[in-house]
């Protein structure tokens, strides 16, 4: 599909919940204090992340990995002194601080699976409660905070029928998995013999519903106190709902900002408060679904868009005192790459844009002028027009930008960045000088003692349609530029994903081992444009499947990788493409290591989250009117041509892609003599965050490339 293809704009004038039942109101609960001093050491290698600043840019609260799980932590920007506000083993996702400085709210993903939580402490430690997302069954994410402190938005998803109980998803055997509690914290290996789990369901929409199921289910975002004196109020529901986010809320609270829609169909909707009335709709990119905010005002919004455009600019929409669309400007763009982070200072005046160059963050700092709001009662329309200033570029120590947190002080912004030699960590620019905190590791710890720091190389294969596709290409240390090496090429999510050059802990692992890492960039990545993006939609599909064997052959022309040796990897629809692959070029692998991929696109919207299977419908294709061609593209309709072993790996906890993918594909390579194994990580999801069960991975997926990659 064409960037132009996206209509630009929309007004609605519409309830957000006129034909929705909205979910009954979150409903706070006390939760035992956990914040604890820690003293302990940190290890040399330790990741720091997800930076939200206090309101005097003083102190940050960050998600840090030190003490083996992702966890919520605050720390003076300049000083040393770590505090670890919650210390439960739940993998904290998202942190935000409150305006007025009183509250932090975070959301945990409890065990590590799709189903969230949204959690409020005290900066000291005390008072943490639950906001939203305890009830069984349901999930929370959190939104914006309102400008003075006084409420933060939470979306709550209800992921189980009304009026029916939640039940455990079935285990390897069939049976239902015994209580959290009492599992196991070790992996295990999937079993010969294992029940292959039931498949059947029925469509509704755009998403997929077991038989039975009475209804569509819920999105309905609140403003919720966190002090628990005012009853949450209602902003947005939605039936059916992909997504839904309350990204900013107006200085006065007239106007409140809500991301939705499925991938590659975002829209940001602006919505009156007073009466939930959606008074105009705009596209917006994928990616960091902080899309933009108001400007104080409430006469001009500001928005990461690539409506009707190749890449993602900074648009500027001009509203009326109602929240009605007046017109929009693009006043800041780029001809050949995307805005991938925006970030509206505090004062609303200044904004802080990270462009994504070929895989490479390049930050700007610009001013913002916002549109005068229009005199209704005179008629006169708004007398200027909203524009950016100059851009101020400031040079970064490392190459990619995860995260852009806005600071009292313009001139003093902090980010989070990783790189292709050090772990994520966060720096604060003073005047543009990049300063690292100092408790995110230092450069020179970031690889354990004997690894060599390994820069990669940017590719460029052209697949057998033409396409130029990208990637980066990373060369085991000591290996010399004119000997072909085994390589393991590594697939990336998504299918938006992108390769960056940052330093991936599973390829040192793979490096460390001998083995070279190509790491592409097939069609629907991001990072290389709207048009690059959809050029896997439908049947584009098979062309996808075909760009991993042209990225392979591309590394094996080119005398870096030995045609005997090569080994295809990836994760989620990475692990997809990983099965896909083995199936449509069954000798070009000598072995691959899927990771929580989808092998039948049947059982995967059976068995994923309601939400995500409506967002996967317009990417992958809808599960009923698309029957035939999913069937078509399912590794498990072609799982006969399979030659080479397979390594499976699932989070027991996943219910973005179920267990069962995993499964199915190991049981029918080994009914066909196959060597095939499943690791189930205990107490993860879709993302293995616990140190423990990260290096587990990564060291059972490097033996496996080690011993069938040797001569």
């Amino acid at each position: 599909m064409a960037a132009g293809a996206r209509d630009p704009l929309t007004v609605r004038d519409t309830r957000t919940d006129a034909t929705t039942r909205a979910l009954p109101a979150p409903e706070p609960a006390p939760l035992a204090d956990t914040a604890t001093p820690y003293d302990v050491p940190p290890p040399a290698v330790h990741g720091c992340w997800y930076p939200s600043v206090d309101p005097e840019g003083r102190h940050v609260a960050f998600i840090c990995d030190r003490a083996g799980v992702p966890q919520l932590w605050t720390a003076p920007v300049a000083g040393e002194e770590v505090r670890r506000l919650d210390a439960e083993p739940d993998p904290v996702t998202e942190v935000s601080w409150s305006p007025d400085g009183r509250w932090i709210a975070y959301t945990v993903a409890p065990d590590g699976g799709e189903l969230t939580s949204v959690l409020c402490v005290r900066p000291d430690g005390t008072g943490r409660h639950l906001l939203a997302g305890g009830e069984p069954g349901t999930s929370a994410r959190l939104g914006c905070w309102q400008h003075d402190g006084s409420a933060v938005a939470v979306t709550v998803t209800d992921s189980s029928p009304p009026g029916q109980p939640v039940t455990p998803r079935p285990g390897a055997d069939g049976a239902p998995r015994p209580a959290r509690a009492g599992w196991d914290p070790r992996a295990v290996l999937l079993e010969p013999g294992a029940v292959r789990p039931r498949r059947g369901a029925v469509a509704d929409g755009d998403r997929a519903l077991s038989a039975g199921d009475p209804e569509a289910r819920a999105l309905s975002a609140y403003l919720v106190d966190p002090e628990g004196m005012a009853a949450p109020v209602l902003l947005a529901s939605e039936r059916g709902a992909a997504n839904q986010r309350v990204c900013d809320l107006s200085r006065d609270g007239r106007l409140a900002l809500v991301y939705r829609g499925p991938r590659g169909r975002r829209e940001a909707l602006v919505v009156r408060t007073a009466d939930r009335v959606v008074t105009c709709a705009l596209p917006v990119a994928d990616g960091d679904p902080w899309i933009g905010g108001f400007s104080p005002d409430g006469g001009t919004v500001w928005l990461r868009s690539d409506g009707g455009r190749e890449h993602a600019a900074l648009v500027a929409a001009r509203l009326d005192p109602l929240g009605h669309l007046l017109g929009t400007t693009v006043v800041a763009e780029r001809p050949d790459c995307g805005l991938e982070l925006l970030a509206l200072g505090r004062d609303g005046r200044r904004a802080v844009l990270a462009w994504n160059v070929r895989g490479v963050s390049e930050l700007e700092v610009a001013e913002l002028t916002a549109s005068r709001s229009p005199d209704l009662s005179a008629r006169l329309p708004s007398s200027r027009a909203p524009s950016a200033g100059a851009a101020r570029t400031v040079d970064l120590p490392h190459e990619v930008v995860t995260r852009i947190a806005p600071t009292p002080d313009p001139d003093i912004t902090v980010v989070a960045l990783s790189g292709s030699r050090r772990h994520p960590g966060v720096w604060w620019l003073p005047h543009g000088l990049p300063l690292r905190t100092p408790w995110s590791s230092r450069d020179e710890d970031a690889l354990p003692a004997g690894r060599t720091p390994v820069r990669p190389m940017p590719m460029s294969p052209r697949a057998r349609d033409g396409l130029t596709l990208g990637g980066w290409y990373y060369r085991a240390p000591g290996r010399s530029p004119g000997e072909p090496a085994p390589c393991v090429l590594h697939l990336h999510g998504g299918p938006e994903e992108q390769e960056r050059p940052v330093l991936e802990p599973l390829y040192l692992e793979l490096l460390g081992r001998g083995l070279d890492v190509f790491a592409p960039d097939v069609r629907g990545s991001s990072g290389h444009g709207r048009s690059f993006v959809d050029a896997d939609l439908g049947a584009g599909r098979f062309d996808a499947i075909n760009d991993v064997a042209d990225c392979a052959a591309h590394v094996m022309v080119r005398g870096l990788a030995d045609p005997r040796r090569m080994a295809v990897m990836g994760r989620s629809y990475g692990g997809y493409l990983v099965m896909a692959s083995l199936v449509w070029h069954p000798d070009l692998f000598r072995t691959g290591v899927a990771v929580c991929g989808m092998s039948d696109f049947a059982t995967f919207f059976a068995g994923t989250e309601p939400w995500i299977a409506q967002s996967a419908a317009h990417k992958y294709g809808h599960p009923e009117h698309d029957r035939e061609l999913l069937r078509s593209l399912s590794p498990m309709s072609r799982v006969d041509a399979l030659r080479a072993p397979v390594l499976a790996v699932h989070g027991e906890h996943d219910s973005n892609v179920p267990p069962g993918e995993s499964e199915q594909f190991v049981r029918a390579a080994r009914e066909r003599g196959l060597e095939a194994e499943l690791l189930l990580l205990r107490h993860e999801g879709h993302d293995f965050r616990r140190a423990d069960n990260r290096r587990r991975f990564r060291r059972t997926a490097a033996d496996w490339m080690e011993r069938h990659l040797a001569d």
